[in-house]
C-alpha cells in the first residue's frame, strides 16, 4: 500500500513540475531504505559518475555545439550544401538532410537544430515549390536525424551507462545512420521530381564561393568523425579537439562570435550539461538498486515464459523503446538501458547492436506521437497545429520504422565495420 502511495505522490509531483532528478533520486533513497540498505549508495554511484574518464566528452562537445549554433556555421553550411546538390529535383530537400543530421550530431540537440536550421529551410523550400506538408515533415524528423553519428551525445550517454565502447557504437552506428539518410533522400527526390521544383542551376563560382565561406568549417567533420573512426583519437580526445578548434574559428577567424558573448554561451551549453548530469547521477542510484534486487533477472525469467523466441523479443523490446523515448529521453538512457542490456544478453543480442537499435528507437521516438518532442518543438517554431504535424510527419515515421525493422533483424548492418 505505501509503495502504491510512493508512486502516486511522484505521479502527482512530475505532473506539477518537480525536477525529475529530484523525483529520481528521492525514489532511489526510499527503496535502499526500504531494503535496508545505506542511502548512501545512490552518492556512491555519483562519485563513480565523476570518476569516469569519458565523461568529459560531454560538456566538451556540447559546450562546441552551442558555439556553432550561435554562430552564422548553419548559414554558410546550408548555401554550401545548396551549391553542391540544388540542381538536383529534390537537391534543397537533401540539403535540409544533410546539414541538419551533421548540425544535429554536432549540437546533440533536436531543439537548437529545429529552431536554428528549420527558421532557415522551411522558406526556402515552401519558395522551391516543395508541398507544405513535406516541408513541415522533414524539419520535424531531421531535427533528430543526427544522432547516429558521432560526436552524437545520446552515443556517448548510452556507452557510459551500458558499460561498452563508445568508439564501437560510433562505428556501429554509421551504416544504420547513412541507410537512413539514403532511405529519406530517395523519398525527397521522388517528392522534388512529383511537386516539379524549381532546380537551382549548378554554378561553380557559386560552389567556390560558398567553399571559401566555410573553409574553416569543411575539415570539422573530417577530423572529428574520420578521426574516431580511424583511431586517431578516442571520443574524449575528440570533444577537446573539436572544442578547441570551434572556439578558435567562430572567435578569431569568422569573428562570429565575442568574447564577451562566451560567458553566455557557456552558462546555456552548461545548464544543459548539469541537468544530464544530475539526472545520470541520481538514476545510477536507482539502477543499482534494481540491479541488487536481480530485476533483469525477474524480467527475464517472466518474459522467457511468454517471448521465447529472439525475434518476437525484439519486436516488444522496439514497441516498447518507442513508447519510452518519446515520453522521455535522457531518462530512458540512463534508467531503462541497465536494464535491458543483461536481459537482452540472455537471447544472444549483441550489446553494440543493442545500442544502435536504442539509439534509432531514440531518433523516431522523438517523433512519435502525441508526445515526441520534435512535434512539439515544431509546432512552437512552425506555428502550426499539432494534427497537422502529425499528418506531415507519418510518411516520414513509417520510412524510419521500415529501416529500424531492417537494422533490428539485420545484425550485420551494425556490426560489419568492427574490428572483432
Amino acid at each position: 500500500m505505501s509503495g502504491a502511495l510512493v508512486g502516486l505522490g511522484l505521479v502527482g509531483l512530475a505532473g506539477l513540475g518537480a525536477p525529475v532528478f529530484a523525483l529520481i533520486g528521492a525514489l532511489a533513497l526510499w527503496l535502499f531504505a526500504g531494503a535496508g540498505t545505506d542511502p548512501v549508495a545512490v552518492i556512491i554511484e555519483l562519485f563513480r559518475l565523476a570518476s569516469l574518464p569519458a565523461l568529459i566528452a560531454i560538456p566538451l562537445f556540447t559546450f562546441a555545439g552551442y558555439l556553432l549554433a550561435e554562430s552564422k556555421a548553419p548559414q554558410r553550411l546550408v548555401e554550401l550544401a545548396e551549391s553542391l546538390v540544388g540542381w538536383l529535383p529534390g537537391g534543397l530537400a537533401i540539403v535540409g538532410l544533410g546539414t541538419c543530421a551533421l548540425f544535429t550530431a554536432f549540437t546533440g540537440a533536436s531543439g537548437v537544430t529545429i529552431i536554428a536550421l528549420g527558421g532557415l529551410l522551411y522558406p526556402m523550400l515552401l519558395k522551391q515549390g516543395y508541398p507544405e506538408n513535406f516541408n513541415l515533415g522533414l524539419l520535424t524528423t531531421t531535427g533528430s536525424l543526427g544522432l547516429l553519428f558521432p560526436p552524437s551525445l545520446p552515443i556517448i550517454l548510452y556507452g557510459l551507462v551500458a558499460k561498452v565502447s563508445i568508439d564501437e557504437l560510433f562505428t556501429a552506428s554509421a551504416v544504420p545512420g547513412v541507410l537512413l539518410l539514403v532511405i529519406l533522400g530517395a523519398y525527397a527526390l521522388w517528392t522534388g521530381r512529383r511537386a516539379g521544383v524549381q532546380r537551382a542551376p549548378f554554378s561553380l563560382e557559386r560552389l567556390l564561393k560558398a567553399a571559401r565561406a566555410a573553409a574553416w568549417e569543411i575539415p570539422l567533420p573530417f577530423l572529428i568523425i574520420g578521426g574516431i573512426y580511424r583511431g586517431w583519437f578516442t571520443a574524449s580526445e575528440a570533444a577537446a579537439v573539436m572544442a578547441f578548434y570551434v572556439l578558435i574559428v567562430e572567435t578569431l577567424v569568422y569573428r562570429d562570435l565575442s568574447w564577451k558573448e562566451l560567458p553566455g554561451v557557456v552558462e546555456r551549453s552548461m545548464t544543459l550539461v548539469g541537468a544530464i548530469l544530475i539526472v545520470l547521477g541520481t538514476a545510477l542510484g536507482l539502477t543499482s538498486y534494481l540491479i541488487d534486487e536481480q530485476v533483469p533477472d525477474k524480467l527475464f525469467q517472466w518474459m522467457h515464459v511468454y517471448i521465447g523466441s529472439k525475434t518476437l523479443f525484439l519486436l516488444a523490446l522496439n514497441a516498447f523503446l518507442l513508447v519510452v523515448n518519446m515520453v522521455e529521453i535522457f531518462s530512458a538512457i540512463i534508467i531503462v538501458v541497465p536494464i535491458i542490456v543483461p536481459v537482452a544478453a540472455q537471447y544472444g543480442i549483441d550489446p553494440i547492436h543493442l545500442g544502435v537499435l536504442f539509439l534509432l528507437n531514440l531518433e523516431i521516438g522523438y517523433m512519435t506521437p502525441p508526445l515526441g518532442l520534435n512535434l512539439f518543438l515544431s509546432r512552437s517554431r512552425f506555428d502550426a497545429p499539432l494534427g497537422k504535424l502529425y499528418k506531415a510527419t507519418l510518411p516520414f515515421w513509417l520510412m524510419m520504422l521500415g529501416a529500424l525493422a531492417l537494422v533490428t533483424y539485420v545484425p550485420a548492418l551494425s556490426l560489419c565495420l568492427l574490428k572483432r
